[in-house]
């Protein structure tokens, strides 16, 4: 399924995972498919970009319409969410001139 995404907002999803930096290779891509399957199987304009898996914790990037449809994906997934945050600027080097 396929959706504009240029009209839909990012996310950024702070979730507490103790030990998450310690996960194996296959453990960590369990929870990749599973991230994915529950995306097909809702059927929403939905994207997951990227996840950053740090010592205890994983922060997600997403799209996504609006923040409720983030929370429907974690439930489904069984996935922890301590916080979401609208991404509303991006900077980086680019931007000091």
């Amino acid at each position: 399924m396929v959706f504009n995404i240029n009209m839909m907002k990012k996310y950024i999803i702070e979730r507490d995972l103790p030990g998450a930096g310690n996960l194996s290779e296959q453990e960590l891509n369990e929870i990749s498919r599973t991230s994915c399957n529950t995306i097909d199987e809702m059927g929403k304009p939905y994207y997951w970009l990227e996840t950053f898996v740090t010592a205890d914790k994983l922060y997600c990037v997403h799209i996504a319409n609006d923040s409720n449809v983030i929370e429907e994906h974690s439930k489904k997934a069984g996935f922890p969410v301590k916080s979401i945050q609208e991404v509303v600027d991006v900077i980086d080097p680019t931007k000091s001139s």
